[in-house]
């Protein structure tokens, strides 16, 4: 049963995630880049250069097995997930710049998540034992498959057919958050009998991540001159990585749900920590706001 929900359903479930995130970028989202590069360079370099740096460097400090290690390094390389959105939203941040940034990382992430965890496999030489395996060229087109090409699709149906787009947008993200939680609890369910020990294993890993790559994505944008907003928006992009797609890829493509513990036990901490950290940021742009004098303050 657990082979039938890992190697058909997930991927499928996945699959529909990823259109539904097609459905609601058009070539404008691209497009956006132009008008703030900025930040965007900034947030992808971010993302896709310091971080996975950053949890080589947790992995070691922290003394993570190379399974852990390797499934973390996994999570790092995914791009960030539509939960972004929804926190940019909440905690006032730019959400358009956060659909730009999410819609470029879904088609970079076809390059940079098998780099990523190649390299993870090469270094660490986790022992997956018969349940896992390398990334294979045809593992490669699988990332292809369950990442780009539906992102595609949705966004073609979304130019040619925008009405149905908008019919389909509430019913997809209902899905999305079934398919995050039915991830999660086959992780989970899997290794139920080791799930104490991993999460004392990798559980501070995760949350020191998590902290890192939102602190990160807020401060160094905020650092260059990037604007408040924007700044939320990035942090947000940067710091909710993709958990879903992470555990999936583990399961399916690389065959071991071991190596999705990570992320498993990261999609617990991540959503308490992160709109903890929206809710900080809030209270900063206020303070700030108290602060600033008033035009006819300024006048005297």
């Amino acid at each position: 049963m657990n082979s039938v929900i890992t190697q058909t359903l997930l991927p499928a479930a996945l699959a529909v995630v990823m259109a539904g995130l097609g459905l609601s970028l058009t070539a404008a989202d691209f497009r956006r880049v132009a008008r703030h590069p900025k930040v965007v360079t900034v947030s992808l370099l971010l993302q896709l250069v310091l971080l996975p740096a950053v949890c080589f460097g947790i992995t070691y400090a922290l003394g993570l097995s190379p399974v852990l290690a390797t499934g973390m390094m996994l999570l790092a390389a995914s791009p960030g997930g539509t939960v972004a959105n929804v926190f940019s939203h909440l905690f006032h941040g730019d959400v358009a710049l956060n659909v730009t940034l999410t819609a470029i990382n879904s088609v970079i992430a076809v390059v940079t998540v098998p780099a990523v965890v190649e390299f993870a496999l090469w270094h660490f030489q986790p022992d997956l034992g018969e349940d896992g395996m390398g990334l294979q060229f045809t593992k490669l087109i699988q990332v292809f498959a369950v990442v780009l090409i539906p992102v595609a699709l949705g966004m073609l149906v979304r130019r040619s057919k925008p009405d149905f787009a908008e019919r389909l947008d509430r019913p997809v993200r209902l899905v999305s958050t079934v398919v995050l939680a039915l991830v999660v609890l086959v992780a989970v369910f899997s290794e139920r009998v080791h799930l104490g020990g991993y999460f004392a294993s990798v559980g501070l890993a995760a949350l020191v991540f998590c902290l890192v790559s939102l602190a990160v994505g807020f401060w160094v944008p905020r650092a260059l001159g990037v604007r408040h907003r924007q700044a939320v928006a990035a942090a947000f992009e940067i710091g909710a990585h993709n958990a879903t797609l992470a555990m999936t890829l583990a399961m399916t493509t690389l065959g071991s749900v071991r190596l999705a513990i990570p992320a498993a036990v990261y999609a617990m901490i991540m959503i308490p920590v992160t709109a903890a950290f929206g809710w900080a940021l809030t209270c900063r742009e206020d303070d700030l706001a108290t602060a600033a004098p008033s035009p006819a303050e300024g006048a005297n």
